[in-house]
Formats: structure tokens, sequence, C-alpha cells
């Protein structure tokens, strides 16, 4: 069974773009360095938040899809805390079963 993990943030709005791909490339950095594979990696966009934060009305959504140990997350997610340019972020952790055979019926 292989663990895939979906991390979500949100940066600032008032970033410009060459400051989201610095923010985007470091934390995928940081994810490779802890072992973190097959990183995928989509900016989602500027978007209307559905409540203020940080008293910002807007965001930059950035949503990553990755493999990894565990231990990646919470090294990601400090990061994320101690950043100025992170106002949100959420990690959900999702089970890939391996696919089982259909079983064949069976003729009596």
């Amino acid at each position: 069974m292989q663990t895939v993990y979906e991390t979500m943030y949100i940066l600032r709005p008032d970033m410009g773009e060459e400051q989201v791909e610095g923010a985007i490339a470091k934390y995928e950095n940081l994810l490779r360095d802890q072992g973190a594979e097959n990183i995928e990696i989509s900016n989602r966009g500027k978007r209307r938040l559905a409540y203020e934060i940080q008293r910002h009305r807007d965001g930059i959504y950035i949503q990553m899809n990755y493999t990894g140990p565990g231990s990646a997350i919470a090294i990601l997610e400090r990061a994320m805390r101690l950043s100025e340019e992170v106002i949100r972020y959420l990690t959900i952790k999702q089970e890939i079963k391996e696919q089982q055979p259909t079983p064949e019926a069976v003729t009596a």
C-alpha cells in the first residue's frame, strides 16, 4: 500500500509572479530533500477567500500531490507555519490500495 499526500496552501495575494515561483520551488525542494517522490504541483491561481485571513480577502492557491515518508509532512508544515508568505495550509493523507485482481466467475 502506498501513501499519497496532498498539501494545499494559500500564498499572500500581493506576491509577484517570481515570488510565487520561488515559494513553490522552496517547498518542492524541501519535500525532495526529505525523500518525497512523484511531486505534482498545480498553481490554482488567485481566488477569493471564503472569509478574511490575516486581513487578506484573496489568496494564491497552490496544490501539491506527492508520495513520501510521513516525517516530511511535519518539516514542511513547520516551514509553512514560520513563513510570512503562507497564510493557510492543509495536508491530507490518502491511502491508495493496490488493485486486487477480480475474482473470476466460478462455473459449476
